[in-house]
């Protein structure tokens, strides 16, 4: 049984003409030999088709760019983490300004900083804390330590 698509099949369906016996003419070439009703369908497709494969590049490009971005911001921030975080709709407002000002790239790089600051400006409380976590750590412990010994007699 031979393929339709078999180049030696005498009954393949819709051969395209060729230039020379047995060269085949790329489908996106004009043919000269076509009538003028037929030939206007054609042209117009070919125009949609070389339109259509000459934005492909560029949307690889823009593709390869926005994965580049991705893959810097993912290198660069290595040692961050990502909070999602309800902020007040001043808070938005004031982080916004903050980054339209061009003091920071996103409102995140903002929320970040102002966390940063936060964070060493109640240096006092977080020493506290520390230290009443270290208490609880010890309770928790002895209390380990008296589930897990015998009862003494």
């Amino acid at each position: 049984m031979s393929s339709p698509y078999d180049p030696n099949n005498p009954n393949r369906p819709n051969d395209p003409p060729t230039a020379h016996q047995g060269e085949m003419i790329d489908d996106l070439m004009l043919r000269e030999d076509e009538d003028e009703a037929g030939h206007e369908t054609d042209r117009e497709r070919m125009s949609s088709v070389r339109d259509i494969a000459s934005r492909i590049p560029e949307s690889l490009s823009s593709i390869g760019r926005d994965i580049s971005r991705t893959i810097e911001r993912a290198i660069s921030a290595k040692d961050d983490y990502v909070v999602a975080v309800k902020v007040s709709p001043e808070a938005q407002e004031k982080l916004e300004n903050l980054v339209q000002a061009g003091v920071f790239r996103s409102r995140a790089e903002a929320a970040a900083f102002l966390i940063d600051e936060g964070i060493k400006s109640q240096t006092p409380l977080f020493d506290r804390v520390q230290q009443k976590l270290h208490e609880i750590e010890r309770l928790r412990a002895e209390l380990r330590g008296m589930i897990n010994t015998p009862p003494q007699t």
